[in-house]
This record gives structure tokens, sequence and C-alpha cells, in this order.
């Protein structure tokens, strides 16, 4: 053996002779009960992070019961990442001075594609350096064609059963990232913004939104508050920057008496509270704010009779961005006396979106919904069962049970181009009155209804030019492509709207493993072997995301849960306990660390001494003490190899009682290391577990029982040590598989160690009994 461990050495020939030699691979043998993990997708874009590297969780126990000598499927994939993604990509472009709506959404799904591509073999690589026994022949991309028309099949079996639906409801729409997001993607967010105390002809309202005034169409006021129970159901003509509007006072006990001054304006358009109240009491929606964030007046300047006062003001304030025309909007109401006074320091809660941090804009908008109160009874049901564990129980099963028990319906339309279109196809001549942005082939930009453009454009520079298209909410629509089942039309567009990336990775457990969605007792071999999956580990903060609405279509489709557990970990921060961040300055770059000190050092640093549950505080101290820890390893081996010199070892003795007391007392020790370990790792407590070998084997072993074996210098307690040794190898292999690896392939080289090591590879000996 070499004086020193060099990890850079090694471990890419060592990764290399396990994926060579199909250790990765599980063979499916149905006298033995399998295993199987489904990795959490990194993005097929994404270049590895430490939360990626937390991966190292899933290897142990795939380590562990490959081991075991179960057959065991950890299943690699790549998610499309579709918002994420395609932020990233019109990055790029806006450095080139273009948007996406230069290209038609062909072309550029295309370019997102090419661009995906050249990264995609990079994340493989880099889960690789880090050792990951991943099966790669097994591998699965997103935006496979096989995946997406199971993920197809689900939405027609869902749209069937009638948990499909379009509607038109107001949604969270980024005006930046041009999409709508589920109330999960929300991120919300505490801020200060001026109140504005505003006349309403004989009343005071205070808003934080004056640019909405203009598509009031109620006042509403609590009908307990005495001040205004006279005044419900009259109807007043306010005045108004445009001219007066009549307004019907309504009640609503959700109006708060103590807020503002207890009376509130309704706008429908751009306020969920209002949309609802506006349902009950039959109010038009009708917005003010487009889908690029703008101010629309459009409909101002079609009334034949209008002031040159107020026709003035409205040019004024069109087409400005909201916070432009906000500050234009606060002017006029002073001019005209109708703003009284303004609070500059109110304080609430907006939402914005979770990726450019635009405030986002309740819009209305038609979108396909999933109803999901009747998915989530039964994936409430399957936990309180114990058909699925949640791990750690106490601190995470409630927050599953409290959202699916408060659940929304699930919008699962994005209007963006990277992911697959929703399988649902208008026909424009049923459907007259449907909203077309497409590029002419000079490549000019056109928006517009299509009855206004039929004459001037034909239907194939349409499809060509294609950007995107909205169908009001009672548009007639077919669930295949081809000629119009109502009129035989051949003028068909399929929707634009994508999926949401959330609805293809719900269904990863039953697409990658090759489910038949319409005949479930159909599908493939691997399906019906290996599913329901083990163990699903990932963060926390995906619970609702991904977890929740696997458990969902999983029974749904299957009957069966996805997963039988559930174990979640922490995020990873700093020495101080500060979330990781490139704007702090205290990111660790997981690569750089494996190059610096080698993957075991940062695997074992990740896990060692974290509990169940907790934050895993990461430092470059800690990183280094396990690189350390390797050389002791090697040092040990080292010294075992120098020792044993040409004798080799006799069988282990099947009777302890005539070993010396030292090696009876530090077998002992062993064996309850053997038995924590196995039942640490069973338990999820992989913190306590590394811990306890760390210790054992630095201190116990290496410091106290090999110098005493020195000292005796006999052949019976060199072999007791070259066995406690290798057992202690194996026990750390799940947790420092190189190191482990490249000192079991340096003394099998010797033949010397033949009655202790039992297989080609470390990876598949047997674990300790």
């Amino acid at each position: 053996m070499d004086k020193a461990y060099d990890h850079k050495a090694v471990e890419e020939q060592i990764y290399s002779m396990w994926e060579n030699k199909g250790y990765f691979t599980p063979k499916i043998e149905k006298s033995k009960k399998p295993f199987s993990i489904l990795l959490p997708l990194p993005n097929a874009n994404d270049p590895m992070h430490m939360g990626h590297a937390l991966f190292t969780v899933q290897d142990i126990l795939i380590r562990y019961h490959r081991m075991l000598g179960q057959p065991t499927l950890w299943l690699p994939g790549a998610d499309h990442a579709g918002i994420e993604t395609q932020y990233v990509f019109e990055k790029k472009l806006a450095k080139e001075g273009k948007s996406r709506f230069n290209f038609d959404r062909e072309t550029l799904y295309n370019m997102i594609f090419a661009y995906v591509e050249e990264n995609r073999e990079v994340n493989k690589y880099q889960m690789k350096k880090l050792g990951f026994s991943l099966d790669w022949s097994r591998y699965h991309y997103s935006l496979e064609k096989e995946i997406i028309e199971k993920v197809f099949q689900t939405f027609r079996k869902l749209h069937s059963d009638k948990l499909a639906y379009r509607d038109e409801r107001l949604v969270n729409y980024c005006t930046h990232c041009g999409t709508s997001f589920s109330e999960l993607e929300v991120k919300y967010i505490e801020r200060k913004d001026p109140l504005y105390y505003i006349k309403y002809g004989p009343f005071i309202i205070a808003t934080v939104r004056p640019e909405t005034k203009f598509r009031d169409t109620a006042l509403a006021v609590n009908p307990n508050d005495k001040r205004y129970k006279k005044d419900i159901g009259k109807t007043f003509d306010i005045p108004s920057l445009l001219g007066p509007i009549r307004m019907t006072i309504i009640a609503d006990e959700q109006v708060d008496p103590k807020f503002g001054t207890g009376i509130m304006k309704v706008t429908p358009a751009h306020d969920p509270h209002d949309f609802e109240l506006g349902k009950r009491y039959n109010l038009s929606v009708t917005p003010i704010i487009d889908f690029t964030g703008r101010m629309d007046f459009s409909w101002f300047f079609e009334r034949k009779e209008t002031e040159d006062k107020y026709r003035k003001r409205a040019e004024k304030y069109h087409g400005k961005k909201v916070a432009q025309a906000r500050q234009l909007i606060i002017e006029d109401l002073k001019e005209d006396g109708l703003l009284l006074k303004t609070d500059d320091n109110y304080s609430h809660r907006i939402g914005a979106c979770y990726r450019c941090k635009t405030v986002l804009e309740p819009l209305p908008l038609p979108q396909w919904y999933i109803s999901t109160k009747p998915l989530a009874k039964k994936a409430i049901e399957a936990v309180k069962k114990g058909e699925t564990k949640i791990v750690p129980k106490k601190r995470f099963e409630k927050m599953y049970f409290d959202w699916l028990e408060n659940i929304y319906d699930w919008n699962i339309s994005r209007q963006i181009v990277w992911g697959p279109r929703i399988p649902v196809w208008y026909c424009l001549n049923c459907n007259p009155k449907i909203q077309l942005s497409f590029l002419t082939a000079q490549g000019d930009r056109i928006i517009g209804i299509y009855q206004d453009l039929k004459n001037d454009f034909n239907f194939q520079v349409i499809k060509t030019g294609l950007q995107s298209l909205i169908a009001p909410k009672d548009a007639k629509y077919q669930l295949v492509d081809g000629l119009c089942k109502s009129c035989q039309g051949t003028e068909v567009l399929q929707e634009t709207d994508t999926f949401d990336t959330w609805f293809l990775s719900s269904q990863w457990p039953m697409t990658t493993l090759g489910v038949n969605i319409n005949n479930p007792e159909n599908s493939s071999k691997d399906f019906k072997y290996f599913y329901p999956t083990s163990i699903l580990d990932t963060l926390w903060d995906i619970l609702f995301f991904w977890v929740g609405r696997m458990m969902m279509l999983g029974i749904y489709v299957t009957k069966e849960v996805p997963f039988k557990t559930v174990h979640l970990h922490a995020r990873v921060v700093d020495k101080h306990g500060a979330k990781m961040s490139k704007s702090k300055g205290n990111v660790i770059d997981p690569l750089i660390s494996v190059e610096q000190y080698g993957a075991d050092a940062l695997r074992m640093a990740l896990i060692l001494g974290v509990g169940p549950g907790s934050d895993i505080s990461l430092n470059e101290e800690k990183i280094k003490g396990m690189r350390n820890f390797s050389n002791k390893l090697w040092n040990i081996g080292r010294f075992i190899l120098i020792s044993v010199g040409e004798k080799k070892l006799p069988a282990f003795p099947k009777k302890l009682n005539s070993l010396d007391s030292q090696d009876q007392k530090m077998l002992k020790k062993l064996n309850y290391v053997i038995k924590s370990t196995s039942t640490g790792i069973d338990e999820f407590r992989f913190g306590q577990v590394s811990e306890d070998l760390y210790h054992f084997i630095w201190h116990d072993f290496a410091d106290k029982y090999l110098e005493q074996v020195k000292k005796r210098n006999d052949d019976r307690g060199m072999l007791v040590l070259s066995y406690i040794y290798i057992t202690c190898l194996k026990l750390l292999h799940p947790f420092m598989p190189f190191v482990t690896e490249a000192i079991y392939q340096q003394l099998r080289s010797t033949n010397l160690f033949s009655s202790l090591l039992h297989s080609d590879s470390l990876m598949i000996d047997k674990w300790p009994v």
C-alpha cells in the first residue's frame, strides 16, 4: 500500500469497476424481497449543490440493503423543471438582447431542449463523483416520449372521472415569467406599502391598490357594523377619476370593521376574496391590468361619449406598469380632492414569484385544475392506516395531514413553452373568440382574437408561428388531435398551456417503473416487482409539492401507495446555522470539496452527528476532519499488511473461549457496534450511527486495541485485529464507499486475507452479523 491515501488516484477507477461489473443493476428474484428507492429528480440543467450531495442518505440505505443480499434498485432520473429551466434560459436570451417573444413556441422549445441536453450529462457525471450507486441502466428523463404518454393517460383518466376540469378563476400570475402558479408556489413576504384613504362619494375607503379602482363593482361592509347597516342594498353615484360610477353597498361578514374605515371596495378581477364575493352577488369580473403587468384602458376608449379630461387621463395611464400608473393616479386623486390621507407605515403580506421575486398579480384566467379533495382523502387514510410511514413522525406527520385536509384544487396549467403541452385541442371555427399570439414569416408579433384575424392570416401562418392561445372559459375542446368532432374542420390547435412540472413528477414512481395507467395489472416486470418502492428520502420542504401529490396520484392510479416509508431530512446550513446562499458567501461547492478532500470526507461530514430532522451543519473544518479519518483508515490497513507480512491468515475460530481476554472484550464491543449500526440504519439514525462508528474505529480500535496487539506480537491477536478491521470496513462502506473499497482491494490483492474476504468487491460482500 502507498504511504498515504490518494482519493484522486482511486475514486474514478473504483466507480468504473462497480459500474462495469453491473453491481448497481439488480436482478428480479421473485424468491427475495426487493428494496427500492427513486432518486428525487435533480433538474436536468441544474449543477450539483449540497442538496444533491445529501443523496448520500439514500446511498447509505441502498448499499446497506445490497449487502444484506436484497435485490436493490436505486433508480436515477432528471426533471425538465419547466419554469425553472425556462427562467434560466430566458436570462441567457436577455444577455443576447433577445426575449422569448422573438420566437414561435416550437423554435423556442427546441432551443431550450438543446441547451438542456448540453448540460444533462454533466449532472450524471457529478453524481458519480460522489459515489452514488445508481442503476444507470434504468435512468429516465421526464420528457421521454414514453413518460409523457403515461402522463397524458393519467390526465385523460382524471378527465374521464371528472377530476380534471377547466375553469376561470383568479390565478397567481407572474407578469415577468409569464405564467400562473399554484398556491403552494407563492412566496409570501411582509412589506410596507402606503395605505391610501380615498373618498368614495359619502364614504371613505382605505386601500393599497388605488390603480384597480376603475374596475370596482361594489362596496362591502360587515352586516353587523352599525355605521353602515342602513346603507346595505343602496346604490350610490361615486365620483371617479374617469367619471362617476354607480355602486351598491353589499354585506360581507369577512369585512373587518376595524380595518381602515370598515368599508372596502370590491374588485373581483384583482383580489381572490373579492372574486369569491363577486360570485355570490353576480358581479362582473373585468380586469384593468393585463398579463404583461400593464394598465389596460382599451375598454374605456370604446365608449362613444367621454369628456376630454377623462380620455386624457385614461391615455396617460394606459400601457403603464402598475407601479408607475399608481403614482400618476395618486397625483390625480390629490388634484380632484379625493385623496384624504396616507399611512406610509402600513405593513401587509404580499405574494411574490418564488423564481424572480416579482409581485404576483391576481388575474382572471381559464386554467386546467385537478379536483384534489377525493384524492387527498385516500392519501390521508393511507398514512393513518400505516400503509405509508412518515419519519420523523412527530415533526412531519401532522404537517402532512394539515395540508391534505385543507387542500385547494390544483392548478396544473403553466403558460410556458418548456414542458409537455396539455393534450387538449380547440377548433378555431367552433371557438372564434380564442385569443392568439403568433409570429408571421416576417417576424411580426400578432396578438388578437381569431374572428378578427382570420381574414388577414391563414391557418398555417397562425399554426407555424404560434406562441400562445387563451380559449374562453366555455370553449369547446376535444382530447384527441385531428378533425374537429363538431364541424369536421381542420383548423384545430393544441392547448399551449403546459403541465405543471409537479404533475409529471408526482407520477414518477409509476411512470419510471413502467406502469400501465389504464390497467396496472398489465404493467412491466419492474413495476410488479419494485412497486410500491421501499423508501422515499427527500428534503422536508417538498412534502406538499411532491410527496403528498405522489401519494394522491399513486393511490388513484394503482390503488397502492407509491412508497412504504417517507424519510424527510433537513437542509444544509453553515457552522452558524445560517442557510447557505451565494449572496451570503457561505456556500460550499460539493465538487470542489470532493476534489480537495475526497467524496468520502464530504459524505461523512454531511451525516456525522446529525439528529433526525435536524438542520445539517457543514463547514470546511468538518470535511477536513473526515479526510483525516480516511487517512487513519488507510494507515491502519497499511500497518496490518506490513505486520501480517507473508503469513496467510487462518480461518477465524468459531469458538472464542481460546482467545485472549483483550480479544474477547473487543469482539463483544464489535458485536454491539454491528447490532447498533444495523438497527440505527433501519431507524434512520444515520448521524448517531456514523458518530459511533467513527469513535469506535478511531479510539476503541486504533488508539487502544491496536496498540495492545502491537505489544503482544502474536498471530492470534493479528487475526482478530484483521477480522475486526475488515468488519469495520463493511460497516463503514455505506458511508465511505471509496476508501473502504480501496483498502478491501489492497487486502484482497495479497491473497493473505482470503479467509476474511468473501467477494470480488466490498460492495457486494455480506453485511456483518
